[in-house]
């Protein structure tokens, strides 16, 4: 199974919306949670290639985007591939 990681913030519709998804899945991943620690937003913007919204999603230490982009792939059928790796 592929590593996922989540940067979230606990009031943030999108957040709950993207790891709903991946719950239904059953895929596991790693919440991290951003909002009162600005060193991870920094790392996370970093990473991102500069998004500093959340969520920002990785699969495999590449980044996805944000949930938009994970229910687009779902939609396009390409998501269980990438989960698969």
């Amino acid at each position: 199974m592929a590593k996922v990681e989540v940067y979230t913030t606990p009031y943030c519709p999108f957040c709950v919306r993207a790891k709903a998804l991946l719950k239904s899945k059953g895929v596991p991943f790693v919440e991290i949670d951003v909002s009162d620690d600005p060193q991870l937003r920094a790392e996370m913007t970093k990473r991102a290639g500069g998004r500093y919204t959340v969520p920002e999603i990785f699969i495999n230490d590449k980044i996805i985007g944000g949930c938009d982009e994970l229910y687009s792939l779902e939609r396009a059928g390409k998501l269980d591939a990438l989960l698969a790796d």
